[in-house]
């Protein structure tokens, strides 16, 4: 069977596994481990893509990135060539290191983003790099300890995972802490990192209820995209259209004051309102909006556009679903845009 095509889009988050070949080492010491983190630092922040947990194993990788700048396949054929390269070079070594594609799995954002964190961070407890959660919150070679304070890695998407939890650090950290202890008891997951269908369903028990009493043309699942049926099929539709408008968009040179400012058109309201403190409800409308285009169609980072418009990470993820709705309930479109 033909391998399907990878999919993303601007914004996207995936969770990125890539294993040696045959299973065998890709890492023999910590100056290989340095050396990979060195240049996915250099490749992140030249194409402005956020990671927000990561890994490094012995035989292979676990990375949580949202697609930026670039395409997400850009971004590991310069990471994985480079070091593969260097690699082989100084272990006198020929031939292939990694598997011949690396796997990438386009996750349902508000579901997963804090079970993949948990899973991802708590590998090296798995598998016996680490004794316990202790030595885990200090461990060098996941982003566990970025989060909790105790490695600065500047490249590290942190204050869009931390405030999921609480609204200052130190009580994020706590209960970030907490809710990874819990996920020590529920081991190896498969359902995170394969399943196709069964996963997107979320498990075998809704795949029974479902084949007992729906019909089975109405099941939608792909091991590429880890989320519900209907954010599968939602997937499906439109990625390449939004990659393809989204190029667009920056083509046209469309950028957030350029959105702001359409967006406050649309509504009628002074392009400084849009921005304006307060809870005036056509404002909110406007702002939810801005805050929906901008994060899904332009892949402006959660985080970076609250900084830009004074607002919290939180109220911008809700402000985004707000905004969701908003535009499809108002048919409202960027066509104009890129006229």
């Amino acid at each position: 069977m033909p391998r399907q095509a990878r999919i993303d889009a601007p914004g996207a988050l995936h969770h990125v596994i890539v294993r040696g070949i045959e299973r065998k080492d890709i890492f023999v010491d910590d100056v290989d481990k340095s050396d990979f983190l060195r240049r996915f630092q250099n490749i992140l922040q030249a194409t402005s893509t956020p990671c927000y947990a990561w890994a490094l194993m012995t035989n292979h990788v676990h990375l949580l990135l949202r697609t930026g700048l670039e395409p997400l396949s850009t971004l590991m054929h310069r990471l994985l060539t480079g070091y593969a390269v260097t690699f082989n070079r100084r272990h006198d070594r020929h031939g292939q290191l990694f598997q011949n594609r690396y796997k990438s799995i386009l996750c349902q954002d508000d579901v997963y983003l804090m079970e993949l964190t948990r899973y991802i961070h708590l590998n090296p407890l798995r598998v016996g790099l680490v004794a316990h959660l202790k030595e885990l919150d200090t461990y060098r070679y996941t982003g566990h300890a970025v989060l909790m304070g105790n490695q600065n890695v500047s490249w590290q998407d942190t204050d869009d995972v931390l405030g999921l939890f609480a609204g200052t650090k130190d009580a994020a950290r706590r209960k970030y802490r907490a809710f990874v202890e819990k996920g020590i008891e529920l081991g190896h997951r498969p359902e995170l990192v394969g399943g196709g269908l069964v996963r997107s369903l979320d498990g075998w028990k809704q795949v029974k209820k479902m084949r007992k009493g729906q019909d089975q043309h109405r099941l939608k699942g792909d091991e590429r995209i880890l989320g519900d049926s209907a954010f599968v099929s939602d997937v499906l539709s439109r990625c390449d259209e939004k990659f393809d408008r989204s190029y667009q968009l920056s083509v046209k040179g469309v950028d957030v004051t350029t959105l702001s400012r359409y967006v406050a058109g649309l509504f009628d309201l002074a392009d400084e309102r849009i921005l304006s403190a307060g809870r005036y409800p056509l404002v909110v409308k406007a702002r939810s909006v801005l805050c929906y285009w901008a994060v899904r169609e332009l892949g402006v980072t959660a985080t970076d556009l609250a900084k830009r418009i004074g607002m919290t990470q939180p109220a911008i993820s809700i402000s985004v679903r707000r905004g969701e709705t908003i535009v499809r309930d108002n048919d409202l479109s960027l066509q104009p845009l890129l006229e």
